[in-house]
């Protein structure tokens, strides 16, 4: 821990997927930690292990209404829909929380002069046409298209982050997230891990967008978490924007029978239409990342994907009694 002092920290979407796995590892950290989620993709049944901890606090609210609270040393803004068929089921509050949300976190740790990371994604990059990705890749991004709202939501709220700093001062820091899987991932959230998993657990159809060949790069959970505190801890001056994932590529099919032989299931791979704008290649370069934060992903696919298929066996389990 920095300096063994304990923080008060924000975690805004705290109760989703990735936001609950970063408040469990805070506070194992000893810090005091304020959960802050509207529950629209995060869920309490993430966080019911921590509802009982004395150094947490979980607070309903939706970051596009502004938040008030004093002496908060960090805030990690973690609030969005990140899965295309939640970011696209609304895309204007999609957007707002991107804009506005994002300026009332600003304004907040303003206020409080905290530290504040935003957690950005590979999606800034769009379809890209440099691979893999740097940092200093501007982006293939459609600002007119179905994933636009989130897109250019996000780059929206990078562009606002550095106003900030350069206007304000403020202590920012900025990580590009690509593909994460793990435990606390939502049943229904549209994404490939979670999908190809929970498909293969049922024996139903593993449906496979387009032919397959696209690629992608997963990261385990874990390893995002760490490299999202090593970034918030790292010198004032390094605000990013920073890549963190996994730079081990694999194509969509090649996931799909990993899967299948991980679970030793009988399902077959289907193929349907590709959507739109999605891309084709994605992996990211991570050089700056191992350079600066002494970071590099640990956790094999394999390893992650076992971790990952036991978390969704016990829910199903659960669903099933």
């Amino acid at each position: 821990m920095e300096g063994n002092k304990i923080k008060n920290i924000l975690v805004t979407g705290g109760a989703g997927f990735i936001g609950s796995h970063l408040c469990k590892t805070l506070l194992e950290l000893r810090h005091n930690v304020i959960c802050l989620d509207n529950l629209f993709t995060g869920s309490l049944d993430n966080i019911s292990e921590l509802l009982t901890n004395s150094n947490f606090e979980f607070v309903n609210h939706d970051i596009i209404e502004p938040f008030f609270r004093d002496k908060i040393d960090e805030i990690y803004n973690l609030a969005c829909p990140a899965s295309p068929i939640h970011y696209q089921h609304n895309p204007i509050k999609t957007i707002k929380t991107c804009t506005a949300g994002v300026i009332n976190i600003l304004g907040l740790a303003k206020k409080n002069n905290s530290k504040v990371l935003q957690a950005s994604t590979s999606e800034v990059y769009g379809d890209p046409f440099h691979h893999p990705q740097k940092e200093i890749y501007n982006g293939n991004v459609n600002p007119i298209g179905y994933r636009s709202c989130y897109d250019e939501g996000k780059r929206c709220s990078e562009t606002l982050f550095m106003d900030y700093f350069r206007e304000h001062k403020l202590k920012i820091k900025i990580v590009r997230i690509f593909n994460t899987y793990g435990p606390n991932m939502a049943v229904n959230d549209g994404r490939v891990v979670s999908n190809f998993i929970n498909q293969a657990l049922k024996e139903k159809d593993i449906t496979i967008n387009g032919d397959g060949k696209q690629t992608r790069s997963f990261q385990y959970i874990d390893d995002l978490i760490r490299g999202m505190i090593l970034m918030m801890n790292s010198d004032d001056l390094f605000t990013g924007p920073v890549n963190i994932g996994n730079p081990s590529e694999i194509t969509i099919k090649e996931l799909a029978l990993k899967v299948l032989k991980l679970t030793k299931s009988s399902s077959t791979l289907i193929f349907q239409n590709l959507p739109k704008d999605d891309p084709k290649r994605r992996m990211p370069d991570i050089s700056l990342a191992t350079k600066n934060l002494n970071w590099t992903p640990i956790i094999d696919l394999n390893s992650g994907l076992i971790k990952t298929i036991e978390y969704f066996e016990k829910l199903n389990e659960i669903h099933q009694t």
